[in-house]
C-alpha cells in the first residue's frame, strides 16, 4: 500500500501502520468478508475511510478488505501446514474451529510464521472443549508436531568426539544438542503422523480446504484409523536437515531427560532408576550401548560457552 493511497489524517507513520495492521488482523466473518465492527466494537468502515482512500473501482473498506483476507488466509494456511496430524485426530470440522478460535484469541505476535503455533498446546489445554473427543491424543499430536518444528531449525553445536567423551571425567555433565526434543506420550502419534504425511498429496495445498472453510465440494480425505493408547518415549532429532523420530526405552528416556536437565551422570542414572522402576543393574548393562548409539547420532555436543573461547 503506497503512501499515496492512504489518508494520514491526525496520524504519524507509526500510528498509521499500527491502525492498518490492527484492522487487517481482525478475524474474517463466516463468509470470509471483513467484519463490520472490530472485536472491540469499532466501526470498520469509519476506520477504513480514515486510513485508506477509495479509488475509481473500490471503496476504502473494499481496498482494506483485500489485505484483511490475504493476511488471514496466509495464517490459516501456515497453521494447517504445521498441524496436519491434529486434523487427523479431531477431524476437519473441529480442526477448522481450532484454527479460527486460536488465531482469534492468540493473534500472531511474531513476524515469522514459523512461531505461529508455538502457543497452540497451551491454548488447547485452556480450551479442551475443542478437542473433547480425543483430548489426550490431540495434545500428544500437537506436542509432537511442535517438537518437529523445533527440531528442524534449532541450534546445532559441534559434536563431541570419542576422545572428548572419554576425557570428561568420572562423573561428567553432558550437554545435548539444542534440537533434541524428548516426549513422554500416551499414544503412538509418531506412527499416525508418518501415515498422515504419506497420504497427503504433495502437489496439493493441504490447507486449501481450511482456508476456504467450505468442504462441501472437496474430495473427502481418507480417514486414518486412530491408534489405541500406548506409552511411547520419543526422541525427535535432526540429521542432515531431516527430522527423525526415535523411540526409547523408559529408562533410557529418563536418563536422557535427566542429562538434558543438567544432572551429572551418577545422578541421572539414579533418576532413571527411580523414575522408570527398572533395576540399577539393568540400566548399567545398557549404558554402554546407549551412549555409543547416542554419540553416533551426534546428540552429545560441546557446551555453547566453549565456542566463544579461543
Amino acid at each position: 500500500m503506497s503512501a499515496g493511497n492512504v489518508n494520514p489524517v491526525r496520524m504519524n507513520l507509526d500510528q498509521l501502520q499500527r491502525a492498518v495492521f490492527d484492522v487487517v488482523r481482525q478475524p474474517l466473518t463466516d463468509n470470509e468478508r471483513m467484519r463490520e465492527h472490530t472485536l472491540d466494537g469499532r466501526s470498520t468502515k469509519e476506520i477504513a475511510e480514515e486510513i485508506v482512500k477509495p479509488n475509481d473501482r473500490l471503496t476504502s473498506v473494499e481496498r482494506l478488505e483485500i489485505y484483511n483476507r490475504v493476511y488471514w488466509f496466509r495464517l490459516l494456511s501456515s497453521l494447517a501446514d504445521d498441524f496436519p496430524g491434529l486434523r487427523a485426530v479431531i477431524g476437519q470440522e473441529a480442526f477448522d474451529k481450532v484454527l479460527l478460535g486460536y488465531l482469534t484469541e492468540m493473534p500472531s505476535v511474531s513476524y515469522t510464521l514459523r512461531d505461529l503455533g508455538s502457543r497452540l498446546e497451551a491454548w488447547l489445554r485452556a480450551h479442551p472443549e475443542f478437542i473433547s473427543s480425543n483430548e489426550r491424543m490431540a495434545l500428544d499430536m500437537v506436542r509432537l508436531e511442535w517438537a518437529d518444528i523445533e527440531a528442524f531449525d534449532a541450534a546445532e553445536f559441534p559434536v563431541l568426539s570419542q576422545a572428548e567423551l572419554a576425557g570428561l571425567g568420572e562423573d561428567p555433565v553432558f550437554h545435548l544438542q539444542p534440537y533434541l526434543q524428548l516426549l513422554d506420550l500416551s499414544y503412538p502419534v509418531d506412527e499416525l503422523l508418518l501415515k498422515v504425511r504419506e497420504t497427503e498429496d504433495p502437489e496439493t495445498d493441504i490447507s486449501s480446504n481450511v482456508v476456504m472453510m467450505d468442504h462441501s465440494d472437496s474430495a473427502p480425505r481418507k480417514q486414518l484409523p486412530l491408534p489405541k493408547g500406548k506409552k511411547v518415549f520419543l526422541a525427535v532429532h535432526r540429521q542432515e536437515n531431516i527430522v527423525y523420530f526415535k523411540r526409547l526405552k523408559p529408562e533410557g528416556f529418563a536418563l536422557l531427560r535427566a542429562l538434558q536437565q543438567g544432572q551429572p551422570l551418577s545422578q541421572a542414572i539414579e533418576t532413571s532408576v527411580n523414575w522408570s522402576g527398572k533395576k540399577l543393574e539393568r540400566v548399567m548393562e545398557q549404558l554402554h550401548d546407549w551412549f555409543a548409539n547416542w554419540s553416533q547420532l551426534g546428540w552429545f555436543c560441546r557446551p555453547p560457552e566453549k565456542e566463544s573461547q579461543p
